[in-house]
């Protein structure tokens, strides 16, 4: 079976080309995608040729092996329908909506092991968003907040605005997030922050609070980051800077006031957390929390739908007019 699946193939540079993607082997099934999710972290440092090329891309994931090197097929927001079965595999599968950290392509084939089966009231474009949610839990996780705590939120953009979802719910004294662009501040007061105020606007507004999250994927923020903190603070970077350098001040306040800066990553949880938060439960929560919403966080994060046919205007869209967009879906 003919399919198309979309190329990074250099710098700046995506294509959409035909692949074949044969009948499923005995033990998988055939899916045939529906939307899938672009990631305007990940996906740009891959766009930008901003990744480490000697770095696996994901070691846990069968569909994201291989190293960061063009051409390349990536993503891993992919829902779709099963439409084929192999011998080995029931019946029960055919028809059913599924999520998979899946590439961009219009089909594939996958073994039942690696696919989330979604719940029938949870709709494609919804979870789409399954790893940013995922992403988000992790790095509360990380971040351990606690009951009265200040904490700051610095980035506004899909993960951070998942990450305030959920932290709006913690009984915190003060939630605040940081981000130049209008529209995802106001996102960010939709989804229960406290205040959302611009970089330029920090001065003393935000000081001594108890914790930072840095998920602004811009290095220099970090330095803010560790500003905002008191004595004893903790600052969790869920941001991945790829190939992006920035010189950190470290010789003031971070060393003698004991700030605590942690790296928080979706892949590799933390070892006191890894026993009992595996990849099932995880996923589990996160659709759990998706599926009993009384409002779809994808009513305010996805702001585009672009066909999967002109899926280089997306890439160009988050990248030369990122105050435009914010969660950008390509629909099959």
């Amino acid at each position: 079976m003919a399919g198309s699946a979309l190329y990074f193939t250099a710098p700046g540079s995506v294509e959409t080309d035909t692949i074949d993607v044969g009948p499923p082997g005995p033990e998988a099934v055939t899916v045939e995608t529906v939307a899938s999710a672009i990631s305007a972290g990940t996906e740009l440092l891959v766009y930008r040729g901003q990744t480490p090329t000697d770095l696996p891309r994901d070691e846990t994931i069968d569909a994201l092996a291989g190293e960061f090197s063009y051409p390349m097929r990536y993503g891993y927001a992919a829902v779709g329908e099963v439409t084929g079965v192999g011998e080995s595999v029931g019946d029960d599968w055919l028809g059913r909506r599924v999520f998979s950290f899946s590439p961009h392509q219009t089909r594939f084939t996958e073994t039942p092991d690696t696919l989330v089966p979604l719940p029938s009231g949870l709709d494609a474009e919804t979870a789409t968003l399954v790893p940013s949610i995922e992403t988000a839990l992790t790095v509360t996780h990380d971040l351990a907040p606690r009951l009265g705590e200040q904490i700051v939120v610095f980035g506004a953009g899909v993960i951070g605005l998942c990450t305030t979802w959920l932290l709006a719910d913690f009984p915190l004294d003060r939630l605040v997030v940081v981000d130049p662009i209008e529209r995802r501040r106001t996102v960010a007061r939709e989804f229960g922050a406290d205040e959302a105020i611009h970089p330029d606007d920090l001065g003393d507004r935000v000081a001594d609070v108890d914790a930072a999250v840095e998920l602004s994927g811009r290095p220099a923020v970090l330095d803010d980051a560790i500003a905002a903190v008191g004595y004893g603070g903790r600052v969790v970077v869920g941001s991945w800077y790829g190939t992006k350098r920035a010189a950190l001040d470290l010789g003031g306040r971070f060393h003698r006031d004991r700030i605590t800066i942690t790296s928080s990553q979706v892949s590799t949880i933390a070892p006191e957390l890894r026993g009992r938060w595996d990849t099932a439960r995880r996923l589990s929560t996160v659709i759990d929390l998706l599926a009993r919403a009384d409002r779809s966080p994808a009513t305010d994060l996805i702001s585009h739908r672009i066909p999967f046919a002109d899926a280089p205007e997306a890439y160009e869209l988050l990248d030369r007019r990122p105050e435009e967009a914010l969660q950008v879906v390509l629909i099959y």
